[in-house]
């Protein structure tokens, strides 16, 4: 006769291996995916940051661990850094972590961008504006003599589209967005989606006051972001695009064991 403590014992075993079994087939977790995340943001840092530079500091998840290491290498070496945001997010790191804070009216020319992005193609064609900063971080990155991307490996891609599914931002003008959203889906194909705020009623506004418009175009369209990006900039009531086509440097992709790889403007 099986005792009750078999029993019991039996049941403990299967459920410790159902829970094991689980664990391993999970997808990636979000501390792996800060891992290379962190990992991207250092070695850029480290290879790039150096004395009496003026500094871009990009939007987003990522950029947190870059102010982190820069903040670091300020105090442990005595640099001398001023920092220019491009979102509001950027300027409170950069005033937590106490950098000197600048603009582009003082300085409006910089040494180094440092900014993520949602998708990166293999000719370092780059999605960016999924937070809704787009057009400062276009306009920031102009500025700069070298403009250095980090993100984490599910960034990487060889087609635009590939793993982020959330369209191209466009920002446009309130009152423009209808005549625009036409069109754009006229001459591009797709749809051209209104963004609405998840924690109010109503459309993203930008920190300039306008509206995103998150556009899906037809496949034969993407082959040739160059000219694709051109054409949504020659449509009245278009602020910006959140593709940036031949601006990036280099771009540092981070893995989810720490290690880091890059590439360069047509290294494929």
């Amino acid at each position: 006769m099986i005792s009750f403590k078999t029993v019991l014992s039996g049941f403990y075993w299967r459920s410790s291996f159902c829970k094991l079994l689980k664990q391993s087939t999970r997808p990636l977790t979000m501390s792996s995916i800060e891992i290379g995340k962190k990992a991207a943001a250092t070695a850029a840092v480290n290879d790039w940051l150096k004395d009496n530079q003026k500094v871009g500091i990009g939007s987003g998840s990522t950029i947190v661990y870059a102010v982190e290491r820069i903040a670091e290498r300020v105090k442990n070496e005595n640099l001398k850094i001023s920092c220019v945001p491009t979102s509001f997010q950027a300027k409170q790191l950069i005033t937590e972590h106490e950098l000197t804070l600048s603009d582009l009216e003082r300085t409006p020319e910089l040494d180094l961008v440092i900014d993520g992005a949602d998708e990166v193609d293999k000719d370092l064609v780059l999605i960016k504006g999924g937070g809704g900063c787009l057009v400062q971080e276009k306009i920031v990155a102009s500025c700069a003599k070298d403009f250095i991307v980090i993100a984490d490996e599910r960034k990487d891609v060889k087609k635009l589209g590939d793993n982020w599914k959330k369209g191209i931002p466009v920002e446009v003008i309130p009152m423009a967005y209808l005549p625009v959203k036409g069109k754009l889906e006229s001459l591009l194909g797709g749809e051209a989606i209104l963004r609405l705020a998840k924690s109010k009623a109503g459309p993203v506004v930008t920190d300039n006051g306008n509206f995103i418009l998150d556009c899906h175009f037809s496949d034969c369209m993407k082959d040739d972001w160059y000219k694709v990006n051109l054409q949504i900039l020659a449509t009245p009531g278009v602020v910006d695009t959140g593709l940036f086509v031949k601006m990036a440097n280099k771009v540092y992709f981070g893995t989810t064991d720490g290690k880091v790889t890059t590439r360069l403007p047509n290294s494929n």
